[in-house]
């Protein structure tokens, strides 16, 4: 959730002190907290309140898709999450710096006719001082899959939060 900065703006009023912890500079557990908030917010499928984490000139590539802007992110996700049905996600922290975070991740969805696909990527941020990521850039790569090779359903569950539950290769 967003917190506001000291002046605490109204609800919903978005102002140049909205801040997302954790903040830069990372630690391990920080870095890890990042990602599983990010997973969480996209596991929502509520492209208002993932764009939330994002500035509001963040800039991005995703796939072959390049973006500036959380109102372009909003068209972006908003049409994703039409094209991709029962939209499941985990991400897994691969590295980080100080305001730096590399991820990879992997996502099971279906689209309109019922053919399922597990989509695998890496995701490399950045980060400004408020915690409110600047730049994202996203390789993905879509395989299909059956029904019954599925993983992943709904968000992860409170059990499977620590980095003993890595997500696979494969």
């Amino acid at each position: 959730m967003i917190e506001a900065g000291r002046d605490h703006p109204a609800k919903g009023s978005m102002t140049m002190t909205e801040e997302r912890p954790p903040f830069p500079p990372f630690t391990l557990d920080t870095a890890r907290a990042k990602v599983q908030a990010a997973e969480d917010a996209w596991n929502t499928r509520e492209p208002e309140r993932v764009a939330l984490a994002y500035t509001q000139d963040s800039v991005w590539r995703n796939r072959d898709v390049f973006l500036q802007g959380r109102d372009q992110i909003v068209e972006f996700l908003t049409a994703k999450w039409q094209r991709e049905r029962d939209y499941a996600l985990r991400k897994s922290l691969w590295s980080f710096t100080d305001d730096h975070i590399a991820v990879r991740f992997q996502y099971e969805w279906h689209d309109s006719d019922g053919n399922w696909f597990r989509s695998y990527g890496n995701e490399l941020w950045e980060f400004d001082e408020r915690g409110l990521m600047s730049r994202r850039e996203a390789s993905i790569n879509d395989v299909a899959i059956t029904e019954s090779e599925r993983r992943l359903f709904g968000p992860r569950p409170a059990d499977e939060r620590s980095p003993a539950h890595d997500i696979p290769l494969r």
